[in-house]
């Protein structure tokens, strides 16, 4: 065990770590054990005392546990050098794909100039015209975001969510495009989002949360309704139109037709949930479309139609039609039939075809349809890579983006016509992707699945066992892993690296069943598969022990929680971020509780079992020698409280009987995906992926 001495004593030198380093002396973390007994089994927990954020003893432990870490990482020569080629990289002038306004030609996207820090919102007459910046939220306080930008179906008006910290908490309000005033309208409740708006600018649908003190403390969170807002009308005049009354972890969500006659509605729980159709006119008569939470539902209208995207009795998708006045289930007709290869994501009815995506082999492709369910062809991607289609079903324009490992992210029009793709916008990064190449390989869990894995590097590595190797993965909420572009990644594999992400089950990729696979009692199978994946890069020479790193955020966070103290002999280094750790607890706070139709809740005697199995917080054991370990959090983030990362660095710290590092960043004015500039982006990167590097003796690739 390790020393551990007063936060003043915290003036340490940076060294390269290794078995011969100095032991780390970590700041004092008192224990303060707290007994209970649930479901008849008896807990202790010495470090409950740092869930409360606002204790000062918390805050200047944190301070202390922060310093430690700076004194630490800051001096990496790696981190200087990530900060250099992450500035190059990633200050660009850069656009999102343009969405045009349903009514007209004026384009509204999203852009940024190298030299600004926030993405701001702009609008123009059409390609060739002048830009116009509607809103720019480089001129607020560094903290403030905005988080959404929604124009008026006629593009006169926009509704404006601006965020602070990384809060994912918007405040939205309504400009006028032709003066930028904003106009005196207010909204109800709290974390106001999902604007939908109506025909003629009469106003707009959005979703809230109650306002605090409304509702019992801690519950300001859930309760999510869906609210109407007539333009011109202050929010305590906001008719609440779509809401439950006895579950508070349901999300509501309201979307209006091309047409603007009729008004969908959905209640969910993740990947189940409830559809219902009305009219703009009459929106409080409600006629059900499915109702039972037997599976998930996605209902668009078109014209006189419904296309109704399930997996209810197919386990990876299809699509049924119906007429708009007789929605009910008898008079469904099956437009597109399962695919029993490929799992159906999405349909988007764009320029008069049903354009409908899936992913093969975690992979994306767009089959093209006609609106009697007939295929046509396939959209002509470059690669294997990740894409989406956008539009609109009244309009002419075909939006396309697509990326991969080594194709940069790019905007194209799709010619129907000619069937080809044409660059709208490509991107201006400048990297050597030449010298890169991706494969996909699969491997077998222990209990004889097989798992898919994509693996990134230069096209020289020589799989001699000694190559530095990240491992990375997710594995729940249905969430598919797809090739992406990413410069962070790529700036690894500049440096020699390669990077692994498996498609571990509790993923999206492969269906309903694969994702049920990962799921509550099944969780464990993730955290197989994510070993297992270790162990294969070892036994087929791609890299060691000594050279092998895992990272992951959020539910990936927890992933790698499990791993490390699984199997702390597997790995030299972690970094785990914006994690949950203590599962025993971890439904207590913020809106966690909604994680239970994912992970189950220790207040059910059967799940408890389960959970605390593998909870990582109540499975460090002392004596043990674990990696080098960064656990990170975010001081605004919502959805995994920092007190995770907290109480696991205090245990892990007091537990190993390695060489450590264990070290611990919370990080002010960030949120669940961090901080809200680039240059505080670029700093956090630099700092999770430096330590990493110099754990693995990665060295700074000569100019």
């Amino acid at each position: 065990m390790m020393t551990r001495l007063l936060p003043t004593m915290l003036a340490l030198s940076a060294v390269a770590f290794s078995a011969s380093a100095d032991p780390i002396v970590y700041p004092e973390t008192p224990r303060v054990r707290v007994t209970e007994t649930l479901h008849g089994t008896t807990l202790t927990d010495d470090y409950r005392w740092l869930e409360d954020a606002t204790d000062p003893q918390v805050v200047a432990w944190t301070a202390a546990q922060e310093e430690l870490a700076r004194s630490i990482i800051d001096p990496l020569p790696q981190h200087a050098y990530l900060v250099r080629r992450y500035n190059e990289l990633w200050r660009y002038d850069d656009e999102r794909t343009p969405a045009r306004a349903l009514i007209g030609d004026r384009l509204f996207y999203w852009a940024k100039k190298s030299e600004q820090e926030k993405w701001t919102y702009v609008t123009r007459a059409g390609d060739h015209a002048p830009v116009q910046v509607l809103i720019d939220p480089n001129e607020w306080h560094e903290e403030e975001t905005l988080e959404s930008a929604v124009p008026s179906r006629d593009g006169r008006y926009v509704a404006v969510g601006r965020a602070r910290g990384g809060n994912e908490a918007p405040v939205v309000r309504v400009m006028e495009v032709s003066t930028g005033r904003i106009l005196p309208d207010t909204l109800r409740g709290w974390r106001q989002r999902d604007v939908v708006w109506l025909p003629d600018n009469a106003g707009f649908y959005y979703t809230a949360n109650p306002p605090k003190g409304s509702v019992p403390e801690g519950e300001e969170y859930y309760w999510n309704s869906v609210y109407r807002h007539r333009l011109g009308t202050p929010g305590k005049k906001d008719e609440r139109v779509f809401f439950h009354t006895t579950v508070k972890e349901y999300y509501h969500e309201a979307k209006v037709s091309e047409d603007g006659r009729h008004v969908i509605f959905s209640r969910s729980r993740f990947n189940t949930g409830e559809v219902f159709l009305a009219t703009v006119e009459a929106d409080r008569k409600l006629t059900p479309l499915a109702t039972g939470f037997d599976a998930e539902y996605d209902v668009a209208a078109i014209g006189d139609l419904l296309l109704i995207k399930t997996d209810a009795g197919a386990p990876l998708g299809r699509v049924w039609v119906a007429p708009i006045d007789r929605p009910q289930r008898e008079s469904w007709r099956e437009l597109i039939p399962e695919d029993p290869k490929m799992k159906l994501s999405y349909v988007r009815a764009v320029a008069g075809h049903l354009y409908v995506g899936y992913e093969e082999n975690a992979h994306a492709r767009v089959k093209i349809f006609n609106l009697e369910g007939r295929p046509l062809r396939d959209l002509p991607f470059p690669m294997l890579g990740s894409g989406r289609v956008s539009g609109r079903w009244s309009r002419d324009d075909v939006w396309v983006s697509f990326s991969s490992f080594t194709y940069p992210s790019t905007t194209f029009r799709y010619d129907f016509g000619r069937d080809r793709l044409e660059v709208y916008r490509a991107s201006p990064l400048r990297i050597a992707v030449d010298d890169f190449t991706a494969e996909q390989v699969w491997y077998e869990s222990p209990d004889g699945t097989l798992v898919s894995m994509f693996l990134v590097r230069r096209k020289d590595l020589v799989r001699d066992g000694n190559n530095p190797t990240l491992l990375t993965g997710y594995g729940g909420f249905n969430i598919s892993m797809r090739p992406y572009f990413s410069t962070t990644n790529l700036v690894w594999v500049e440096a020699g690296g390669m990077i692994a992400i498996p498609n571990l089950r509790g993923g999206g990729e492969y269906g309903r069943e694969w994702h049920e696979a990962g799921m509550r009692e099944k969780k464990q199978n993730v955290y197989d598969d994510f070993i297992a994946a270790g162990e294969w890069l070892i036994a087929n020479g791609y890299t060691s022990r000594e050279r092998l790193a895992i990272s992951g955020g959020c539910d990936g966070g927890l992933l790698v929680g499990a791993a490390l103290v699984q199997r702390p002999d597997l790995f030299r280094a972690v970094h785990c971020a914006v994690p949950l750790l203590d599962m025993i607890r971890y439904h207590k706070f913020g809106l966690a509780n909604i994680w239970s139709e994912e992970y189950g809740s220790a207040e059910d005697a059967e799940q408890f079992r389960y959970l605390l199995a593998y909870s990582p917080y109540q499975n460090v054991r002392d004596g043990v020698a674990y990696p080098a370990i960064l656990l990170t959090g975010s001081d605004n983030d919502a959805r995994t409280d920092p007190l995770h990362a907290c109480k696991m660095a205090a245990r892990l710290q007091a537990a190993d009987a390695g060489a450590g590092p264990i070290l611990l960043l919370v990080r002010e004015a960030s949120g669940h995906h961090g901080g809200t500039t680039v240059s505080t982006k670029i700093e956090q990167t630099a700092d999770s992926w430096a330590f990493l590097m110099d754990q693995l003796g990665m060295t700074i690739p000569a100019d």
